[in-house]
């Protein structure tokens, strides 16, 4: 999703430094100021306070990611900045996903995002209204610059656009949602009235709003789903009790399939095995070892598993994987790790767990 607030963003910021000179921080530039490095390839923001998504879903939300960073930067810029519509490059990646049980009865999540170019950054949100989350998303698909990086004030307020745009996460109820490319390059605009968003803007508001998996497809079902990338999307959603989903969109109808795996190709019985590619055996073997487990893992299994289908650096290709993530549903947390490093965890709880 590369230059979605490429050419608006640069122009607020006259007006950002001179505001941070007040007394009073605001929670923009709190979490602004949060920002860490934790890893080659890995940051980390922290945010509380009105995060604006609310504002989005009563303006309509948006249909694509040019018409979302309108309400981006106003947000950002305290109303200060009316930008012009931008626009966007496809940037196609990987992915793949998991979901088993443990022996205690708990429900684990995994998920490898793979992207030949990506810098991720992981956004920490308690939110005036809506669950508590964790997302991640891929900074290079800002398309703020070649070698962009959030260090310095104004790159790292530059950096809270995340707050509107996620492609995994977890929230305090422990629901989990992960965005991967489907298969082909059909298209999802859907067009009924409801209120709009695209594939990444509406993991936002699914883990903001739903503590279940029922409730996240109801979500679904009362907005227009639109294609963020010129290419099919699918989304892996799981949660506490166990169940877990893949929702495709085939024809602009939403289509939902019972299952604990997910790769790069459909798995609705209308387009089943569309997009799977000769050799590619990530999906195959994720089934073989959910099987084998008969879907119980502990932690240190499902991170197995899901380093034995991450990928590799490659010629021309330099990351592979770029972020493996593990999530307890049951017991709210996320654990990361950047490009494959397996033993560097980065292991994150929730803030509001005495609230649950």
């Amino acid at each position: 999703m590369k230059k979605i607030v490429k050419t608006v963003l640069w122009s607020v910021f006259v007006f950002l430094i001179g505001a941070s000179a007040k007394a009073q921080v605001d929670p923009l530039e709190q979490g602004a100021m949060s920002v860490r490095k934790l890893d080659d390839g890995l940051y980390y923001m922290e945010y509380k306070g009105d995060d604006g998504f609310a504002g989005l879903m009563e303006n309509g939300g948006g249909r694509s990611a040019s018409e979302l960073s309108g309400y981006v930067m106003r947000f950002l810029s305290k109303g200060f900045y009316q930008p012009k519509e931008g626009k966007t490059t496809p940037a196609k990646y990987g992915c793949s996903a998991l979901t088993v049980r443990t022996q205690e009865g708990g429900v684990l999540m995994g998920r490898n995002f793979d992207s030949s170019s990506a810098t991720g950054i992981v956004l920490h949100t308690v939110p005036e209204q809506g669950y508590e989350t964790y997302t991640t998303f891929n900074l290079d698909y800002l398309g703020f610059g070649e070698g962009w990086l959030p260090e310095g004030f104004k790159n790292q307020y530059m950096a809270l656009s995340v707050l509107f745009f996620a492609l995994d996460g977890i929230n305090e109820k422990g629901l989990a949602v992960a965005d991967l490319m489907a298969g082909d390059d059909a298209q999802t605009h859907q067009d009924s009235g409801k209120p709009a968003l695209t594939t990444t803007s509406a993991i936002c508001y699914l883990l903001k709003n739903a503590a279940t998996v029922d409730e996240a497809l109801d979500l679904l079902r009362g907005i227009d789903m639109n294609s963020d990338i010129g290419a099919a999307h699918h989304y892996a959603i799981s949660d506490a009790s166990g169940r877990s989903v893949v929702v495709e969109y085939v024809d602009n109808q939403m289509e939902i399939v019972e299952s604990a795996a997910v790769a790069n190709h459909y798995l609705c019985a209308s387009k089943l095995n569309v997009g799977l590619k000769e050799g590619d055996r990530r999906y195959e073997f994720l089934c073989s070892q959910l099987n084998a487990a008969e879907g119980v893992m502990d932690r240190q299994q499902l991170t197995q598993a899901m380093a034995s289908v991450s990928l590799p650096p490659m010629e021309g290709k330099p990351i592979g994987t770029a972020w493996t993530l593990v999530m307890d549903l049951k017991n709210p947390s996320i654990t990361y790790y950047s490009r494959r490093h397996f033993n560097k965890p980065f292991h994150f709880e929730f803030v509001r767990k005495s609230e649950r």
